[in-house]
């Protein structure tokens, strides 16, 4: 089979306003850049606003593993199944950021037969959101530290500055630095640091608005330092707002790209899942819903990360209720939560599979409590034993759940027919009795160890000293009624990233508490998780390249 930029590059992509047109977009509502990439004017919603929205399909996964679970190429390849099924169906997905692209985990647009195109667009510059979303961060960070530098009227305390700085790529030597050093002509010395970009609050602000007005009233809110005497300082009090909705004036618009088999695409929005809210923009997915009948979004990592915050939180701020669930595994991903090394997984071993179906079981279990209909989706890879297959299909109905054999890797849409039927079928039998998992309302360790218990599976939760004294101090702040934001490793449902399957009897750690006062949500900090992730030993860029007719190569 051909890799995943070889597909791509051979595939006839359609032009980018013919894409729009079937949509039921019309010209005067794309913006085009180039030939297969477009923005979407939010006029559209003007125009559809009487019109139903379809249905929405989540598809999440089990706890993410190097062995692969395959769900950005299922989102893709449920959506291109529908198509052959004769139906109008757009797909959702987030943004590749440059960091993982050129990290260790390469490409994130799909995979195979399975993708979002141009591919090597999106997982590059794409059409500049990302670079957008830093250059507002880093124009607030420039005009905070301006601010206290001119005199600091505000009476900002330097010692509770919270905005860092952010860049798209991963650089473990920017994650804690000194600042401003040099003399008073360059600043302010101070410590500080950089996180990757799609961990910046400017990011959830710009995919949880629902338009420009919205965006720049949380914009305005968001919290960049506190004064001397303990109050919060806001991008508003800066007089930040305006400058920084000029930079994401076209960022805010979402992005119309196309599968392989030319169905119509969102990119959109790019937070991590492990350190961020996890989903695609929601303008991009009210869109999609104005506009077909069946929308196929995907949230970050496993359900217990971006699934269940869509849940708690998307849904909170905008209404957004999936109408079915589907849950990818591979043999493969099951095997090494059973214990297989990840050389290993590959071969069949019956038993260290029905022992890896513990973490689907957790998965599944965790679905049912959110009341959706579950679909789960077995995406097979060529190593897959028909006993395998068997083993977890049998495991599914024991489960009482649908499971249905996905091959859209090797085979587009048409791998995607028996999952896309299931789904179907789930979204016209099954009941769907969705609700979040906690109230926003309760205290905050409260809906922390809602979630430790109910959804991670901890036996309890420990606080740090300055995680119990940020509690009880942005309590006092009243910042206590927001959703949570677990920032938690995607390798486990714990907060260990080497414990595998589904562990009980462990204590979840919080490290820290951040309010992210503009996106809405307090953000908890759990183990060792780093809001700017490291290049591994061997980066994926140094496979990168392009060749002398402009043909790039290495690219996932």
């Amino acid at each position: 089979m051909l890799s995943d930029i070889e597909i791509a590059q051979s595939t006839k992509l359609r032009a980018i306003g013919d894409v729009a047109r079937e949509l039921g977009l019309t010209e005067d509502e794309i913006e085009h850049y180039g030939k297969y990439k477009a923005k979407v004017s939010l006029d559209v919603f003007d125009r559809l606003k009487d019109r139903p929205n379809g249905k929405l399909i989540y598809t999440t996964a089990i706890t993410a593993t190097p062995a692969g679970e395959g769900k950005t190429c299922t989102a893709v390849g449920l959506t291109q199944a529908l198509g052959k099924l004769g139906k109008n169906t757009v797909v959702c997905v987030r943004e590749p950021s440059l960091g993982p692209t050129f990290g260790i985990k390469g490409g994130a647009a799909g995979g195979g037969y399975s993708q979002v195109l141009p591919m090597d667009d999106i997982n590059l510059h794409f059409t500049g959101d990302i670079h957008a979303v830093s250059t507002a961060h880093n124009l607030l960070a420039a005009m905070l530290d301006n601010h206290i530098h001119q005199g600091n009227d505000l009476n900002i305390n330097i010692h509770r500055v919270v905005w860092r700085r952010v860049m798209d790529m991963n650089e473990r030597q920017l994650r804690s630095i000194v600042c401003g050093l040099g003399g008073r002509a360059n600043g302010t010395p101070r410590e500080s640091g950089f996180d990757i970009s799609v961990a910046s609050e400017i990011m959830a602000v710009l995919c949880l608005a629902s338009d420009m007005q919205d965006l720049k009233a949380r914009l305005g809110r968001l919290v960049v330092a506190y004064t001397r005497d303990g109050q919060p300082v806001t991008a508003g009090d800066l007089k930040a707002v305006g400058a920084m909705a000029v930079l994401l004036k076209d960022a805010i618009k979402p992005n119309l790209v196309q599968t392989v088999e030319g169905q119509p695409a969102f990119v959109h929005g790019g937070p991590f899942a492990n350190i961020a809210h996890g989903n695609n923009s929601v303008i991009s997915t009210q869109m999609a819903l104005k506009l077909s009948d069946y929308v196929v979004t995907e949230g970050g990592f496993a359900a217990d990360l971006g699934a269940e915050k869509f849940f708690d939180i998307v849904h909170r701020f905008t209404g957004l209720t999936p109408d079915v669930a589907v849950l990818v595994a591979s043999i493969r991903a099951l095997n090494m939560h059973g214990g297989v090394p990840k050389a290993k997984v590959a071969e069949t071993n019956l038993d260290a599979l029905e022992k890896g179906c513990a973490n689907l079981d957790k998965h599944v279990e965790n679905l049912k409590k959110f009341g959706l209909p579950i679909v789960v989706a077995i995406n097979r890879f060529p190593t897959d034993s028909p006993e395998e297959l068997e083993l977890v299909k049998k495991h599914c109905d024991a489960l009482g759940v649908r499971s249905a054999l996905s091959d859209v890797v090797a085979r587009g849409g048409e791998g995607g027919i028996e999952l896309a039927k299931e789904v179907l079928e789930a979204l016209d039998k099954d009941d769907n009795t969705f609700k979040p998992i906690y109230d926003p309302e309760m205290p905050i360790r409260e809906k922390i160890e809602t979630l430790a218990k109910e959804i991670y599976g901890a036996e309890g939760v420990v606080y740090t000293p300055s995680a119990d004294k940020e509690i009880a101090r942005l309590t006092k702040l009243g910042f206590d009624k927001m959703p949570i934001c677990v920032a938690k490793t995607q390798h486990s449902l714990t907060d260990d990233p080497d414990m595998k399957g589904a562990p009980t009897g462990w204590t979840l750690t919080v490290r820290d508490v951040r309010v992210s006062a503009g996106a809405g949500f307090l953000v908890i900090l759990t183990g060792d998780i780093m809001t700017m992730p490291g290049l591994p030993k061997r980066p994926a860029a140094e496979g990168v390249d392009i060749d002398e007719d402009g043909t790039i190569v290495g690219l996932f």
